[in-house]
């Protein structure tokens, strides 16, 4: 079970590493000059291969986690409370990561409609429910 609890860890955070980019590559897609086709390209061309790289990524990171939820009983019984708030933010990163999808369509469609400032809260959104989740697991607070 450590092996898989370790593995586990090691694909999750890798997943997190990609998802904490991303939205970054987002923004200096934003910053960068219309006149500046070469700069756009090389950021898209990045996001691109980012993105397809992070569901590589989540892929193990999910199937560990429901090997170690289903085949070794973690977070199941009365009182996980902790275990059902972190299957809920799980579902919620996979949902960043859609929506990390979506706004790559529109960099690459010219349809971006959302400001820098706004990328830069979405950016760090992924911060945030890291650090919720590595708590929830750790602390296990209820």
């Amino acid at each position: 079970m450590l092996w898989i609890k370790a593995l586990h860890i090691v694909f999750v955070a890798s997943w997190f590493a990609c998802l904490f980019y991303l939205p970054r590559l987002f923004i200096n897609l934003a910053q960068v000059n219309a006149d500046s086709h070469d700069e756009r390209e090389r950021l898209l061309i990045m996001a691109r291969k980012l993105y397809r790289f992070g569901w590589v990524l989540s892929l193990p990171a999910l199937l560990l986690g429901l090997w170690l939820w289903l085949g070794f009983g973690i977070g199941l019984g009365i009182g996980n409370y902790w275990f059902h708030a972190k299957l809920v933010l799980v579902v919620a990163v996979v949902g960043y990561h859609l929506a990390c999808g979506r706004l790559l369509h529109a960099f690459e469609r010219f349809r971006n409609h959302r400001s820098e400032r706004w990328l830069r809260v979405f950016n760090e959104s992924a911060v945030l429910l890291f650090t919720a989740i590595v708590i929830l697991v750790v602390v296990k607070p209820f």
